[in-house]
């Protein structure tokens, strides 16, 4: 990556064709997924679903695949070429969306939740394929750079699929001036066309074969993903990677989750607000991502995961110190928060440049770690390395529920789960730090 800027890949048939295919499934896995539960939400019932579980429920249908597929994908990735994976993978969500699209059209909730299921089934294969074909491509020197692109797209594309799907849900309420039908057949037709263009992009990813055509699948899970975990601890750090990429989606979550209900019941403020926050984590995350590959230029790539990681403490902490000083009254004007009060007023400025820094550390954080797996991994047994990390992930990301769930029934107000949050943060950084130095004596 010394002789040309990280962007350049973007010209080159052996990333570009890809990224392409990542980011336009990404961005319409999160469209349908965010549009399902708008739809659930207020315009399509079920006694058994009421509105204030739609949300919680249908991230769980999203996670689930996750913990029950990955490591039968990390297989799949290294016993088939993953071209010909990708564009299979491709072909189906066409047919999904096509589903999809006949679900929302007919407004047909079991079906939207089965598609929904399918959709997560989507992005388990994906996240799989996606950091297993990187390594295969670029050199180790071009990873951290490739890699910072890719969380870039990925986050992009998520706020992108977020926002268009709520757009389309009921485009009329935001212009009203639109003919009759457009409301129907908006999503749908995004839905398809979206699946459409990601499988013409996914033909021109170049070959790459399989690294182990003779592999046997096991279909348990947790016995492949335990036998992978093994094989990680064994081959220097990687294992330490892997516990470093979920800690930092176990992080993330915490906030991500709290965010809507600190929108709305501190900053008493509409969802234009929580929408706000969800920019600034994405752009920050995706920035930070981005600038991986210059500061990381010359040096060890791992020189930024401390940086990163006490940046998500610095500015965590004092985003967690500023929503305790709103929870407890100070310079919260009675009547509550609408978007351009929160952009006009100074105090809160400083709310938001702790979301955006802490996004960004993040991106500091997790964009060598990637890199760092994907170069340490056996190439043999790469892809299965990522998938046992998929379902790390994901186990990561369902304690942090469980952490927020229950620190709030504790009686803790959202600053002080925050707060505990970047005290667990400290603490296993900390024992990571003493464990690391110790082995290296």
């Amino acid at each position: 990556m010394s002789e040309g800027h990280q962007f350049r890949l973007l010209r080159q048939r052996r990333y570009a064709p890809f990224f392409w295919t990542v980011f336009l499934g990404t961005l319409n896995d999160n469209l349908l997924k965010f549009a399902v539960t708008l739809l659930l939400t207020y315009q399509v019932s079920l006694a058994w679903l009421p509105p204030a579980v739609v949300g919680p429920a249908t991230g769980a249908l999203f996670i689930l695949p996750s913990l029950l597929l990955s490591a039968t994908a990390g297989q799949w990735a290294d016993k088939w070429p993953l071209d010909r994976l990708i564009r299979a993978g491709k072909a189906l969500e066409v047919a999904m969306m096509l589903l999809a699209a006949w679900a929302v059209w007919q407004r047909e909730p079991w079906t939207l939740l089965g598609c929904l299921l399918l959709s997560g089934i989507h992005v388990t294969v994906f996240s799989t394929l996606k950091y297993a074909y990187v390594p295969r491509h670029l050199d180790e020197p071009e990873l951290v750079g490739g890699n910072g692109l890719l969380e870039m797209g990925m986050f992009t594309a998520i706020l992108l699929g977020s926002l268009v799907g709520g757009l389309l849900v009921a485009p009329r309420e935001w212009w009203p001036g639109l003919p009759m039908g457009v409301e129907e057949t908006a999503l749908p037709l995004a839905l398809v066309v979206l699946a459409l263009l990601g499988w013409w992009r996914a033909q021109a990813i170049p070959m790459t074969a399989a690294v182990d055509p003779e592999l046997h699948v096991h279909l348990n899970p947790i016995g492949e993903t335990w036998r992978n975990l093994q094989r990680a601890s064994a081959h220097g750090q990687v294992l330490w990677s892997l516990l470093g990429i979920s800690w930092m989606w176990f992080f993330g979550a915490v906030f991500l989750s709290l965010f809507p209900a600190l929108t709305h019941d501190t900053l008493k403020a509409p969802s234009s607000v929580a929408s706000l926050l969800l920019v600034l984590i994405s752009l920050g995350i995706g920035s930070g991502a981005l600038m991986c590959e210059r500061l990381a230029r010359g040096h060890s790539p791992l020189r930024l995961v401390p940086l990163g990681a006490l940046g998500m403490a610095v500015f965590g902490g004092d985003l967690a110190w500023s929503v305790m000083q709103l929870e407890q009254g100070q310079g919260l004007p009675t009547g509550g928060w609408h978007l351009q009060a929160i952009l006009g007023e100074v105090a809160l400025w400083r709310l938001l440049a702790d979301v955006w820094l802490m996004a960004m550390s993040v991106g500091w954080f997790s964009v060598p770690l990637y890199a760092h797996m994907q170069a340490q991994s056996e190439p043999s047994h790469r892809a299965r390395i990522v998938g046992a990390n998929n379902i790390l992930n994901a186990v990561f990301i369902l304690l942090s529920a469980a952490l927020a769930w229950g620190l709030g029934a504790a009686g803790l107000s959202y600053g002080q789960v925050f707060a505990a949050t970047i005290a667990l943060h400290l603490l296993a950084c900390g024992l990571a730090w003493r464990i690391l130095r110790a082995q290296n004596r």
